[in-house]
C-alpha cells in the first residue's frame, strides 16, 4: 500500500470528522470527489486504486481529471471548482505528512478555480407561489404534509438540508412563533413564522403526534426525508401547478428556487438586504447581493430617479398602435 491511502484515510478521519468536525454533507462531497478521481486515475495507470501514490496524482492528472468532469461527465464550471476544493484541502494536510513529495503537492495546489458566469436567480411570483402551494391534496396526510414542507420552506427560505433535518421540537409555535435550525458552519439561527404558517404547522403537528427529536416532516416510514426526495416532490408539484400557471412551465423548481423566492418576496417588501442575509443564514453580506442584482423594481426606482425634468416619468408607452407597429419596424 502506497502513501496515499492512509493519508486519505487519515484525511477524512483525522482531520475532516475529528479536528474540523465537518458536517455530514461535507464528508459526503468529499467522499465523492475522490471515488472520481481514483477511479479516473486507476484507469489512466492501470493500478488499484490502493496502489496509488502521489506522484500519480501530479498537476497533468488533475488537470486531465477536471477536462474529465466537464467535457465526459457534464459538469458544469461551479461542481469542477467543487471538486477542485476538495482535492486541494487534500493536498494541502499531504503537505504537513509527506515533504518527500512536496514538489508535485506545490504543482496541485497550484491549480487554479476556473471562473463561471453567474446565474440570474430564480425565484416564483406570488401567482406561482400560490399555485405550488394549492397542488397538495389536503385531504390525504402525505398531501397535509407537503403542504405543510412547501409553505414552510418557501416563508423561511430554510435550505433543503436545514428543512429535512427540522425535528418536531424545532418548530415554536407559542408567542412569537418561530423555526429553530442548524446552518451551515453549525451556526443556529431562529426565523419567526406568519400566522398562517402557524397555523399550518401547529395542525400539522397535532396530526403528526410526534416525539420531540422525530422528523418534523417524515417519510411513511416515519424517518426523515432525504435532500432527493424533498427536491422530487417539489418538482412533481410544480408540473401539475404548471397546468394552472403556465408561466411555471419555463422555470426549474427545486428547493433552492425556494430559498431564492422567500428572499425575494422579503426584498419586494422593502426588507433591507442585511436583514435579508441574516434571515438566510448568510455569514457574509455578499453572499445576499444576488438579490439586489435580481430586483427588477429597484432599477426601475432608480431609473425613473434619472428621468429628465421635462419628461414624465415611467416607461414609454406608444399612443397607438399603428404608431407601434411602426416603430417596430
Amino acid at each position: 500500500m502506497s502513501a496515499l491511502a492512509p493519508t486519505l484515510q487519515a484525511f477524512f478521519t483525522e482531520r475532516l470528522m475529528t479536528q474540523q468536525r465537518a458536517s455530514a454533507q461535507t464528508v459526503a462531497a468529499y467522499r465523492d470527489t475522490f471515488r472520481l478521481l481514483l477511479r479516473f486515475v486507476a484507469a489512466q495507470t492501470s493500478k488499484p486504486p490502493a496502489g496509488l501514490a502521489f506522484a500519480d496524482l501530479d498537476a497533468p492528472t488533475i488537470g486531465a481529471f477536471l477536462e474529465h468532469l466537464e467535457k465526459e461527465r457534464h459538469n458544469s464550471v461551479r461542481t469542477r471548482n467543487a471538486r477542485l476544493v476538495a482535492i486541494h484541502s487534500l493536498f494541502r494536510f499531504a503537505a504537513l505528512q509527506h515533504p518527500e513529495d512536496a514538489a508535485v503537492i506545490e504543482r496541485v495546489l497550484a491549480i487554479p478555480q476556473k471562473r463561471c458566469d453567474r446565474a440570474h436567480v430564480s425565484f416564483l411570483t406570488a401567482p406561482e407561489v400560490q399555485a405550488l402551494l394549492d397542488c397538495p391534496d389536503r385531504s390525504t396526510w402525505i398531501g397535509r404534509r407537503d403542504h405543510a414542507l412547501l409553505l414552510v420552506a418557501v416563508q423561511t427560505g430554510l435550505r433543503v438540508s436545514e428543512l429535512t433535518a427540522l425535528r418536531c421540537s424545532d418548530a415554536v409555535l407559542t408567542a412569537g412563533a418561530h423555526i429553530r435550525c442548524q446552518g451551515k458552519g453549525r451556526k443556529e439561527r431562529c426565523t419567526p413564522l406568519t400566522r398562517q404558517t402557524t397555523d399550518v404547522v401547529r395542525q400539522w403537528l397535532a396530526e403528526r403526534q410526534g416525539n420531540p427529536l422525530d422528523a418534523l416532516f417524515p417519510s411513511r416510514r416515519g424517518t426523515a426525508l432525504s435532500t432527493d426526495a424533498v427536491a422530487r416532490l417539489v418538482t412533481k408539484y410544480a408540473r401539475t401547478a404548471s397546468a394552472h400557471c403556465p408561466s411555471l412551465s419555463a422555470k426549474n423548481v427545486t428547493p433552492h428556487v425556494l430559498r431564492h423566492t422567500s428572499a425575494m418576496l422579503l426584498r419586494e417588501a422593502g426588507v433591507d438586504i442585511s436583514v435579508i442575509a441574516l434571515w438566510l443564514g448568510h455569514e457574509r453580506l455578499e453572499s445576499a447581493q444576488i438579490y439586489l442584482h435580481a430586483d427588477l423594481a429597484l432599477k426601475e426606482r432608480a431609473l425613473n430617479r434619472t428621468t429628465p425634468p421635462t419628461v414624465p416619468p415611467g416607461r414609454y408607452r406608444p399612443s397607438d398602435a399603428v404608431l407601434a407597429f411602426l416603430d417596430e419596424l
